[in-house]
């Protein structure tokens, strides 16, 4: 788990959107251009959604593993700890996943002492309803910014009753034992790119997430609880004919303070066809193969954490 890529500094260049102002759609879209990543503030969802999440995720996570690991293995949906897909990716982290379309079973948490299944519920159908809004307002900022209409050409994806989303608690524990690598590197989540359309990320007060620059440098990107941050998925980068590129990131472990993150990912239904948009093509050629959501997913899942996904659905420039 240990990884000998350095992190320099924190990284203060973060696209930082404010989306109450009047420029924030253009300004959106140059962050997914240039970075694929940004930071919003000024969103519409309650601070005590976020606050009732956290504390229901505090009170699971703080259980005896013995506890928790009634609510796993994962299939793919449940308790997970430190396995990360099934390709022998590991990390130092614990994790919940649960569909956000589908009825997840919550009875899974049922049998955990001090753990309300229905309370934990609750909590995640409140918080992600609300940060899916905010998704779909910011998908359709970026089809303004890009001049495409319909401006739900990318937010219809996500609101479709058949969408494919999921979302994922992650909760990675102090480990002491940092100090005594190396190069006081521990993976907490391996560098990937996420396949679905866009991610909405928010997390505790804690350090440890970090971006791959175009110049080949991991930067750590400050904590900030209040504010939700947000990556361009596979699929985005695909739909717009690579204009916007899905962002590389990973998790360190801190040696001190544990970290919580929540995470939505938003992806189209499994039947949805994905492909460069036409207009936003311009004469240019495709540079994707058109596949559908099923057909990428179940590709990228096969793969390990690192792999570049994508790559099987370029299509080969004619020499």
């Amino acid at each position: 788990m240990a990884n000998n890529c350095k992190a320099t500094s924190f990284f203060n260049g973060v696209p930082l959107i404010d989306l109450s102002k009047p420029d924030s759609k253009n300004l959106i879209v140059k962050a997914c251009e240039e970075f694929g990543f940004f930071k919003v503030i000024n969103h519409s969802v309650p601070t005590e959604f976020i606050t009732k999440l956290e504390s229901e995720a505090i009170k699971f996570f703080s259980s005896p593993l013995s506890e928790k690991q009634k609510a796993g293995p994962p299939d793919p949906f449940g308790y997970g700890n430190k396995q990360i897909g099934r390709n022998g990716d590991f990390g130092w982290v614990e994790h919940i996943l649960v569909s956000t379309n589908s009825e997840f079973n919550y009875q899974k948490f049922a049998s955990i002492l001090g753990v309300n299944p229905e309370n934990i519920r609750d909590a995640v159908n409140d918080y992600v309803s609300a940060v899916k809004k905010m998704a779909c307002e910011i998908l359709e900022m970026l089809a303004e910014g890009l001049k495409i209409h319909p401006r739900n050409v990318f937010s219809k994806l996500l609101m479709d009753e058949k969408s494919d989303s999921v979302f994922r608690l992650n909760h990675y524990p102090p480990c002491p034992e940092i100090q005594q690598l190396s190069d006081n590197n521990l993976i907490g989540f391996g560098e990937h790119t996420d396949p679905q359309i866009i991610s909405v990320l928010r997390s505790n007060n804690t350090s440890g997430l970090q971006i791959l620059l175009k110049n080949g440098h991991w930067f750590s990107v400050p904590p900030d609880e209040n504010s939700f941050f947000l990556n361009v998925g596979d699929s985005l980068q695909v739909m717009t004919n690579g204009k916007f590129k899905s962002v590389k990131h990973r998790v360190l472990a801190n040696s001190m303070k544990s970290r919580l993150s929540m995470i939505y990912f938003g992806g189209p239904p499994l039947s949805e066809k994905i492909a460069p948009l036409a207009s936003l093509m311009e004469g240019e050629d495709s540079l994707y193969k058109e596949f559908t959501w099923f057909e990428y997913k179940k590709s990228a899942y096969k793969t390990r954490l690192a792999d570049n996904r994508l790559i099987l659905f370029e299509k080969i420039a004619a020499s």
